[in-house]
């Protein structure tokens, strides 16, 4: 016997109209998501040699001394603890143990799934609310870290980029590779406290983006407010951070001059002898790369960019394949097992036995 149909005059109609919309997604939904998984696909397709022949460098790996394998974990742990710091400052909380374990789990997120910055970021916001910081602490901490670390790795190719037209070129190895590394960090330190401090920088770069615009575009030029766009969102961005401001700008640039050290930890364990401003600009858009939201953590993305910049700047091609696959293997692919048990860890400490308040928050953020 089949149940009538319910009336459109019924008081449920409406509600199972919503409830249908809800459900079934609309055609453009559907449109939308057979693209992405095509151009996942492509890339897969594409992409997959390049993540195979970095793989099958693994029997080089092992033979790399095991000094430089834990001078480069070292540095990976201090990339991590700077972005730890820098979120920290930005939250105003010192709950380190959920600070920590949310970090090394979003971290994990975003490695595995593409796009997975917002998932990513989500599970921080639920983690950290969970372990009793104020949500709107952490929603604009978040994002305040997010916003400095992204403008950090696009603000290293300006600063390098003089120094290489200038003829900076560092013969002697790694010692002189880090001094020079150290000497661009303080230079974009000074550069940070100026834009914080000063609307003439964002001036400059927000008219100089218009005019850029204007002529690459004559037909959809930008219909200025750019400067002040820019200035609003720096304002925003030192409410969040308060006085820590010059400690989040260092740790900021802590969380990559310790990325890019372990990039060329890994070159000179293979014996390459490269420029390290090249590297310094591989390094930059390889992270560029990675933020492309398409397949997990920038895989294939990544290692094809990195090897292809690698041998511009001089190394080798088997050379650039093994470092490449070093720095990856302590960048990329030991934190996911590491987040795996961080995540493990605070469901033990703050098991789930409660309701998180303010989800709303998250969303705006």
């Amino acid at each position: 016997m089949t149940a009538a149909p319910i009336p459109p005059s019924h008081p449920e109609a409406a509600q199972l109209e919503r409830l249908r919309r809800a459900v079934a997604p609309s055609r453009g939904v559907v449109i939308k998501r057979i693209l992405v998984l095509t151009l996942l696909a492509v890339c897969v397709y594409v992409l997959g040699p390049s993540v195979l022949a970095t793989l099958n460098a693994w029997p080089q790996v092992e033979q790399i001394s095991w000094l430089w394998l834990i001078g480069m974990a070292a540095a990976q742990i201090a990339a991590n603890a700077s972005l730890i710091w820098l979120q920290s400052m930005a939250m105003r909380s010192k709950e380190w143990f959920a600070i920590i374990t949310a970090e090394l789990a979003g971290g994990a997120v975003s490695r595995a799934l593409p796009g997975g910055g917002a998932a990513a970021a989500g599970m921080q916001y639920s983690m950290l609310v969970r372990a009793g910081v104020p949500a709107g602490s952490v929603a604009s901490g978040l994002t305040a870290a997010s916003l400095l670390t992204l403008a950090t790795v696009f603000v290293l190719p300006v600063v390098s980029v003089p120094v290489l037209i200038a003829g900076g070129t560092v013969p002697n190895g790694l010692a002189d590779a880090a001094w020079l590394g150290l000497a661009i960090f303080t230079v974009m330190v000074a550069l940070g406290w100026w834009v914080l401090g000063s609307d003439r920088p964002l001036v400059a770069a927000g008219h100089a983006v218009e005019r850029t615009m204007a002529r690459v575009r004559p037909k959809r030029p930008l219909h200025g407010g750019l400067p002040e766009r820019l200035i609003a969102e720096r304002d925003a961005l030192l409410r969040a951070l308060g006085s820590q401001a010059l400690y989040a700008i260092i740790a900021s640039l802590g969380r990559w001059l310790f990325d890019y050290l372990t990039l060329l930890a890994a070159l000179t364990a293979v014996g390459a002898n490269p420029n390290p401003v090249l590297v310094l600009l591989a390094f930059a858009i390889s992270q560029m790369l990675a933020a492309v939201p398409i397949t997990p953590g920038g895989l294939g993305i990544v290692e094809a960019g990195l090897v292809a910049t690698l041998a511009l700047a001089g190394i080798g091609g088997a050379d650039a394949v093994v470092a490449t696959f070093a720095y990856r293997l302590f960048s990329y692919w030991l934190p996911m097992p590491i987040g795996l048990g961080a995540w493990i860890m605070f469901r033990r400490r703050y098991p789930q036995n409660g309701r998180i308040d303010d989800e709303p928050v998250a969303a705006d953020a």
